[in-house]
């Protein structure tokens, strides 16, 4: 029998955008719910984010910030978007991280905050916490939402489908009227039940799709539930052939794909081949290094083509202090010491890997997507901020900005709105009982990976999308109707997402004839 729990406001996923609306909309007086895939809550993109978010210099301006993000975002940035997070950003980090959530940003010795630089960056304006910024503020972020006694958790549930009356209602009438949401079916994974979390407004913030490609900085769950959830209800989606890739991985034949910070170039570590000659300025003389992170993965992904070698390397040592790598970059120093490579002495070896999606659900400036009463924030959305290829550090920034605004509209329009209708949306009806076997499901993961890293990748080709395509398109029928036989599982929902968004990126870099920004093709 399926359970079923009402709230005022459901919040797919806890990163940086759906924490600070569930924090927001609960100090309004509304009743939340935090679904979870992880066991732990703390356990997202947000939580894994070595860099910084931006603050601002004492020189800065908005239109300073607004022409790096433009020039990142190769020409295709959405202005009111740009103009929003430029202006509102900075209050919101001193507000909501510094005075209220206290996050422990890294400071000088005269206890002022500490302002780094990175890739297309025209001037210091990072704040970090040493090289794990995301688990500073995530741990503070739920540590406050813990204590607040309108919010509630469910940890180890993982989102099956929004819940439209269109799709799921009783009365078939309802597919004539706008498409609406009204919470989600969720599978608990501890007992394989299926619940109906019904809720006034639905926030998508299921984080990123980078565990689609062989080589990703993602953790295991950014698989694009959110953006295949939303799809699947009838959500524009947009821009997803732009997928950023960062430039500096950690690369070990033994050792899972880690990031190596882009602070550590903006503190003066160079990209070299092997005998240590840096090559950026033949590919990109005036920012070299801290060019954009879409021209400095490519320039790798080439020089690494040219040379015939696995792997470029950073060399930290010539000009970074041994005592300053082990103090801001503690992380990535006990990471690489693991494997045997002591950078204070030894260059690091790193290679490019699947980071950041640029596009997602469209959103507005409010967060809303095309679907009545669903707003979609932080990564799973696409508000056209960062155009062709994100600026470094306004991810955290953006998560922030648009979880406070779709929190604040939320509160104003469900103040003005009866309750939503909930009985007729059905219990969830099993159509398969027998446990997917995980070594097909393994099997079938690690395809989607090798096509989507193969064809798919840093350099896209008529020929490689091609066979991307009809390669995606078996394999999907394939998982839907293995999907459709057994029970479901955590992983066989993370499969049948994967390779959705597989094909919906596919398709669209299949479309785009363009290269622009971190969508490249030959």
């Amino acid at each position: 029998m399926s359970e079923a729990i009402q709230t005022d406001v459901l919040v797919l996923g806890c990163g940086i955008a759906g924490g600070t609306a569930a924090l927001e909309l609960a100090e309004a007086g509304l009743d939340v719910l935090i679904v979870s895939r992880a066991e732990r809550a703390e356990e997202s993109n947000t939580y894994w984010a070595q860099g910084g978010i931006i603050y601002t210099a004492p020189d800065d301006a908005p239109e300073l910030l607004a022409k790096d993000i433009e020039h990142a975002g190769d020409g295709i940035c959405h202005r009111r978007a740009v103009e929003i997070l430029t202006r509102e950003g900075p209050e919101l980090v001193e507000r909501i991280l510094l005075e209220r959530l206290r996050v422990p940003f890294d400071r000088k010795p005269d206890g002022s905050l500490a302002l780094g630089r990175e890739g297309g960056h025209s001037l210091p304006r990072i704040l970090h916490a040493t090289d794990a910024t995301g688990r500073a503020i995530e741990d503070s972020l739920i540590a406050e939402l813990r204590r607040h006694p309108r919010v509630r958790f469910l940890t180890s549930h993982t989102g099956v489908d929004l819940l439209t009356p269109a799709h799921h209602g009783r009365d078939r009438r309802a597919i004539y009227d706008p498409l609406s949401c009204v919470g989600a079916y969720v599978l608990d994974q501890s007992t394989g039940r299926i619940v109906r979390c019904f809720a006034r407004a639905t926030i998508l913030a299921t984080g990123g799709l980078g565990q689609i490609y062989l080589r990703t900085t993602n953790p295991v769950g950014s698989r694009g539930d959110g953006l295949a959830m939303a799809y699947r209800a009838g959500a524009r989606v947009i821009n997803t052939e732009y997928v950023q890739f960062h430039p500096t991985a950690f690369y070990h034949r033994n050792a899972p794909c880690f990031l190596v910070t882009e602070a550590v170039r903006g503190a003066g570590a160079k990209l070299v081949d092997e005998r240590g000659n840096p090559f950026m300025e033949r590919y990109e003389p005036e920012w070299k290094d801290l060019a954009p992170r879409d021209v400095v993965a490519r320039s790798i992904h080439s020089e690494i083509l040219q040379r015939g070698v696995p792997n470029v390397y950073l060399d930290l040592r010539s000009n970074i202090p041994a005592e300053r790598i082990r103090t801001e970059f503690p992380g990535m120093y006990r990471g690489c010491l693991e494997y045997g490579i002591d950078v204070t002495r030894d260059l690091l070896p790193v290679v490019p890997a699947a980071h950041y999606a640029v596009g997602g659900v469209w959103a507005d400036e409010h967060g809303r997507s095309t679907i009545e009463r669903l707003y979609a924030v932080g990564e799973v959305s696409c508000t056209g901020l960062h155009g062709a290829n994100r600026l470094a550090s306004t991810s955290l920034l953006e998560g922030l900005v648009w979880g406070y605004r779709s929190a604040r509209h939320i509160a104003a329009d469900l103040a003005t709105h009866d309750g939503v209708r909930y009985d007729d949306i059905p219990a969830w009806q099993p159509t398969g009982h027998e446990l997917p076997d995980p070594a097909l499901i393994a099997q079938d993961m690690g395809s989607i990976k090798h096509i989507m890293w193969n064809y798919v990748g840093l350099v896209r080709t008529t020929r490689r999308l091609a066979r991307a395509i009809q390669d995606l398109r078996n394999l999907e029928v394939e998982i839907e109707r293995f999907y459709r036989a057994a029970a479901l599982t955590d992983e066989l929902l993370g499969l049948r997402n994967a390779v959705r968004v597989a094909l919906i990126v596919t398709l669209a870099a299949w479309e785009n004839h363009e290269s622009r920004g971190c969508h490249y093709r030959e």
